[in-house]
């Protein structure tokens, strides 16, 4: 299915233009049960505060935006490079918010994101890429079958939208 889908860098403007298809992807994936930063219950008032936030971090060249797309325009699943870092880490960016809609999993989006996403991180020089996911999770597998190396877990880290305490996995990637 890949080659039905599109990746596109998202300018702040951007963002603020779609924050509502951005919302509703964050949503499908906070109340779907995604340990993404957030508790359910979860609504669309604080989806679009995230994003705004973040068109805000993305104008100050603090971040990336990339979105995955179908044939027909429909916003899919998005990712993010933050590339903000100390002084003595030029070389680093963190992975966050890889969402993708329960309508759209298991067909090449999160993949494609990933790959467009350390294509933007190799453009960008940098060389060393890290994220952190909630331990035992699909999430944590995908990012092992998509190459990243597994540093190790921290217990009691976060709640998951439940309330539910989990652990996280930190992972790494050479580029």
């Amino acid at each position: 299915m890949t080659s039905s889908l599109s990746i596109q860098m998202l300018s702040r403007e951007a963002i603020l233009c779609h924050i509502a298809a951005l919302a509703d992807i964050l949503e499908n994936c906070v109340n779907g049960g995604a340990s993404v930063s957030f508790m359910q219950p979860f609504t669309d008032e604080k989806a679009r505060q995230f994003w705004t936030g973040v068109a805000d971090s993305v104008g100050r060249g603090e971040r990336t935006v990339l979105v995955c797309r179908d044939n027909d325009g429909a916003f899919l699943g998005t990712v993010q490079l933050i590339t903000d870092q100390p002084e003595n880490q030029p070389h680093r960016a963190d992975v966050a918010k890889l969402l993708v809609h329960d309508n759209a999993r298991r067909k090449g989006v999160a993949m494609a994101l990933m790959e467009a996403l350390e294509t933007e991180a190799r453009i960008q020089h940098k060389t060393v890429l890290v994220l952190d996911t909630a331990s035992g999770s699909g999430a944590e597998t995908f990012y092992q079958r998509a190459g990243w190396n597994k540093v190790g877990e921290i217990p009691r880290y976060a709640l998951m939208p439940d309330g539910e305490m989990t652990a996280t996995s930190v992972f790494y990637k050479f580029l």
